[in-house]
């Protein structure tokens, strides 16, 4: 095998991608590779990296950044078996030293210059939930909890913070354009998110946006962003259409001229706007460079069959700005994607079991099929006619592990361990101890925080008076210095008698432990276990909503988001009609439609050979007023005119087609009457 024969299954656009400038003896050009939805993207990311390697680029000088950390692991994998077919022994996955997601490596950025930053390299970082708790303790503490009209709440103060820091936008601009309700308190809201970050600094914590905001601060001066850029020959981006203005702010710092850079994205698939992503860092990138970056489109599908990809075609072809790209495939077929109306949700649900059942008898597994909504509570009447018919069925996103109480207890037990100033660790890890209330415990972390060594502080304070003998014993769990990742597993020790008097379904919980104390066993230590879990967590074992624990086959129920980036045999989408798809709450600004017709775009393709799409025609709605009607209608979404619906078979179904029509009304019974009579004899 010559050293080029490993490019040989990639395609004309693909190979081109690889290929561009990169030698790996000097850093090319910016590129963009737009990456249509299943062309490839994942492979050729990979191979590109492969192929500067092999022109001699040093691994440990490559950047690579994605939006998880499993997709980091699997990208250096796919790197490895490609330079091992290049090279006969290639390099390891572990070789690639800086591979991970923005807020990863950003932490690890923070850690290695803290002293040179003004940061303790023994930060806390803190996942959502904790950081809306510490929130919570700044909103009472300025007394906004007891103001004589509705202050927003810890979550949506949080919200506020997060899409102020990630867009950098006026708190202003913020407040009008999403948060309305809550523009008159923004003096207040200014003065709570001062005291927030105070807070944080006081305890050594940094949450979640603090790695973004300050990496981009530091990269805002011009020595330190030399010294950083120093570490890397090359930058590759995956996802690009997914980053926000904080994170296009940090590339560009990396690579101010483009050099040696290169991200990867699709434009098409932007629909993150939620968590402050921006679709104008993609849109916007050939122009961020003089020369413009070079731009190569990867077109060629091999999931979908073609009628599929030409109803998507169809679909964000009538979007207002894109790349131009129309995806193809050699899968040829003659079943168009079916656009189904019905009269009702209900009918629909009905129907898409019957479609769901139909498929499996005829060889199609559960597992490879998969119904898509807008928002979960869209399949509230399929998830009761799967129960009804006894259809297994697992519904993602399920709970992740730090959204499970018994994994966030263990979790602040080693964060307090690590960081006995991390006041929300400390307050959520104390109140486990019987007799320790949320009173108690200020008191002890008071002590804490005036105590110049808390550690020292901690066996020194004076127990709670109702802690009784559980006190020294958590004192002493707290003060062990085992290796890791024993510690990990005395902290569980010490918490699971807790574990069996909190939970009555201690049993399954403790699954969730053991699957943690396995994952950690992957860490070097507690802090590199901490970062990781807090900033990518994996999915919980016993929290998904769902899951069939003896049937080996179910159906997949996901929101359109969760289902990003994966793909099944058979797709249905619920509820494509205005209001849903688009959402009646997305439809205020032309950016907001357009990520809402980006939605409908992903759901189709994630389709291999087969896809319905509902358009129930009634829904029966819970927001309307007392005495209003509690029944809607609709209309087909406005993402499919009638220009492109001939690229679908537009079908009507009724009960009659599956022999439940409905029956005649049987006589009338008055079972009030018949209850009052019962006591009358």
């Amino acid at each position: 095998m010559t050293t080029a024969d490993y490019l040989d299954t990639l395609n004309d656009q693909q190979r081109r991608a690889v290929e561009f400038g990169a030698d790996g003896a000097a850093p090319a050009p910016p590129l963009l590779v737009i990456a249509g939805a299943g062309s490839g993207k994942t492979n050729t990311l990979a191979h590109r990296v492969a192929h500067l390697i092999v022109g001699g680029a040093d691994p440990r000088r490559i950047l690579l950044m994605t939006f998880s950390r499993r997709a980091a692991t699997e990208l250096a994998r796919r790197v490895e078996r490609i330079t091992t077919r290049a090279l006969g022994t290639g390099i390891a996955a572990e070789a690639l030293v800086w591979s991970g997601t923005f807020h990863g490596i950003g932490a690890r950025i923070l850690r290695e210059n803290a002293a040179a930053i003004g940061l303790n390299p023994d930060f806390s970082i803190h996942d959502r939930e904790d950081s809306a708790d510490l929130m919570n303790l700044c909103r009472h503490g300025l007394g906004f909890s007891g103001t004589k009209t509705r202050f927003p709440t810890k979550a949506t103060c949080l919200a506020i913070y997060s899409r102020t820091v990630n867009s950098e936008a006026a708190l202003r601009d913020v407040l009008q354009d999403h948060f309305p309700w809550a523009a008159a308190w923004e003096a207040e809201l200014k003065q709570l998110f001062g005291a927030y970050v105070t807070a944080k600094q006081e305890q050594n914590v940094l949450d979640y946006d603090d790695l973004l905001l300050a990496w981009a601060q530091v990269m805002a001066h011009p020595d330190f962003a030399a010294h950083v850029r120093t570490a890397w020959d090359h930058v590759l981006i995956d996802e690009y259409q997914d980053t926000n203005r904080l994170q296009a702010r940090v590339l560009m710092a990396l690579a101010p001229d483009g050099r040696g850079l290169t991200v990867v994205g699709d434009d098409a698939q932007s629909i993150y706007a939620f968590r402050a992503a921006t679709v104008r860092n993609i849109l916007d990138f050939p122009a961020s460079f003089s020369p413009p970056a070079d731009i190569i489109t990867l077109e060629r599908n091999y999931r979908s069959t073609q009628p599929i990809l030409a109803a998507a075609n169809g679909v964000i072809g009538e979007a207002r700005e894109r790349f131009t790209k129309d995806l193809w495939t050699e899968r040829v077929s003659t079943d168009r994607p079916r656009l189904v109306t019905y009269a009702t949700e209900g009918d629909q649900a009905r129907h898409i079991v019957d479609s769901v059942l139909e498929d499996r008898e005829t060889g199609t597994p559960l597992k490879e099929q998969a119904v898509l909504f807008r928002t979960s509570s869209h399949a509230a009447q399929l998830e009761a006619e799967l129960v009804r018919r006894n259809v297994p069925y697992v519904k993602f996103g399920g709970l992740k592990f730090l959204d499970s109480a018994h994994v966030k207890d263990l979790l602040a037990f080693l964060r307090f361990g690590q960081n006995p100033r991390d006041r929300v660790a400390g307050f959520r890890v104390l109140q486990l101890i019987p007799g320790v209330g949320p009173k108690a415990a200020g008191q002890v972390l008071d002590a804490l925080e005036l105590s110049a060594d808390p550690r020292t502080g901690l066996r020194e304070a004076a127990p709670p008076p109702r802690a009784g003998s559980d006190w020294p014993a958590f004192v002493d769990a707290m003060a062990t210095d085992a290796p890791w990742p024993a510690a990990l597993n005395l902290a569980r020790v010490w918490y699971e008698p807790h574990l069996d008097r909190i939970h009555e379904d201690a049993e399954a919980r403790r699954a969730d432990l053991a699957q943690l104390e396995q994952i950690a066993t992957g860490y070097a230590s507690a802090q590199a276990f901490l970062t990781e879990l807090t900033l990518d967590p994996p999915d919980a074992t016993s929290d998904q909503a769902g899951v069939p624990l003896k049937d080996e086959d179910y159906l997949i129920l996901s929101t359109i988001h969760s289902a990003k980036g994966q793909e099944w045999r058979s797709v249905h989408v619920l509820n494509c009609v205005d209001g849903c798809i688009p959402s009646d709450l997305g439809t205020g600004t032309t950016d907001e439609i357009e990520e809402e017709r980006r939605l409908l775009y992903v759901a189709m393709t994630r389709a291999k050979d087969r896809l319905s799409l509902g358009v129930p025609q009634r829904f029966y709605v819970t927001n309307q007023t007392r005495n209003g009607d509690r029944h809607v209608y609709a209309l087909r979404s406005r993402f499919i005119p009638k220009t492109i619906l001939d690229r679908f078979e537009v079908t009507h179904w009724s009960p009659l087609q599956s022999g439940r029509a409905t029956r005649s009304a049987p006589a009338p019974i008055d079972v009030a009457a018949q209850m009052r009579n019962m006591w009358l004899e």
